[in-house]
């Protein structure tokens, strides 16, 4: 079922082995996590040849809308206040059209809200079990932004959805052209450099070989995009802190300790009110009008 490609660049000068970590969610294999002369993010190593084989499991909640086990009903709970405090990070960035584009829609509950809320909604999701979910909620997602063509919108949304993607230039190309000026790119990623980060070391959960293959923190984030596209604020997402941290207890431990994960969850919020380095961060991006990419 699983087979990873062997990886020769490893032994490249130019890259370095940061650490070493397991995928703890399905196939149990080891991966590395590299960083490359001259890149500001890190990344995943060796890079599955089927990628798709490591998200089939029950276990990977964001593909369900599974509530049978209590961490997937607190899941689903949690999710449902953090859909409406994301629909209202971009309520301001409405225009005439209010044209708004979730890439990695997953089950479509993002979409659902901000049509509530008077956005005209379009969503890609390569993961073909997630569309059929949501095309029972209403909604037809397509499966890649190739699809997209002769479009383009006010915001586009990519929430843990960037770390995940194979081609990460290309990506961040075509998300630049689909952006109408003056348009906004709203991106939430892990953020390595946090406290829960540091704290669980190769057991921390946000790493999540090998389905996230690059690994970002505040200045590689900064500087991802040209100036055409400049970063214009950040946010922090409190609630991720408590999910990745209990899910790492359970990875270093073998256990789900729900008190222990979050008082960790807490510790790493509160030292992220002085650090500025929280478990996860969302980042608006603006085009700037009049500038060819």
């Amino acid at each position: 079922m699983f087979h990873v490609k062997q990886n020769i660049e490893l032994k490249d000068k130019n890259v370095k082995v940061v650490l070493e970590t397991k995928d703890y969610m399905v196939s149990g294999e080891t991966f590395s996590i590299v960083k490359r002369e001259g890149q500001s993010y890190l990344e995943t190593q060796p890079v599955p040849e089927s990628l798709e084989s490591y998200y089939e499991s029950d276990a990977y909640v964001s593909h369900t809308d599974a509530t049978d086990s209590l961490f997937e009903k607190a899941y689903q709970l949690v999710k449902k206040i953090t859909l409406k405090q994301k629909v209202r990070s971009i309520g301001k960035l409405r225009s005439s059209e209010n044209k708004l584009l979730d890439f990695g829609a997953g089950t479509g509950d993002f979409l659902q809200v901000a049509v509530n809320k008077g956005w005209k909604v379009y969503g890609v999701e390569p993961n073909e079990q997630a569309r059929n979910l949501a095309s029972k909620k209403g909604l037809h997602l397509l499966s890649s932004l190739k699809e997209l063509k002769g479009e383009q919108f006010d915001v586009i949304t990519l929430w843990h959805v960037l770390e995940h993607v194979p081609n990460l230039q290309e990506t961040l190309n075509r998300l630049q052209a689909l952006l109408k000026p003056e348009g906004v790119l709203v991106i939430a990623v892990p953020n390595y450099k946090s406290w829960d980060a540091k704290k669980y070391e190769e057991f921390w959960a946000a790493y999540d070989v090998p389905r996230h293959l690059w690994h970002f923190d505040r200045e590689a984030m900064k500087n991802i995009f040209p100036e055409t596209l400049p970063q214009t604020k950040t946010k922090p997402m409190w609630f991720d802190a408590f999910y990745v941290c209990i899910l790492s207890e359970k990875y270093r431990t073998g256990k789900t300790n729900w008190i222990k994960g979050g008082l960790n969850a807490l510790r790493s919020n509160l030292s992220a009110c002085f650090t500025k380095e929280p478990s996860s961060v969302v980042y608006f991006y603006q085009k700037t009008p009049n500038k060819s990419l």
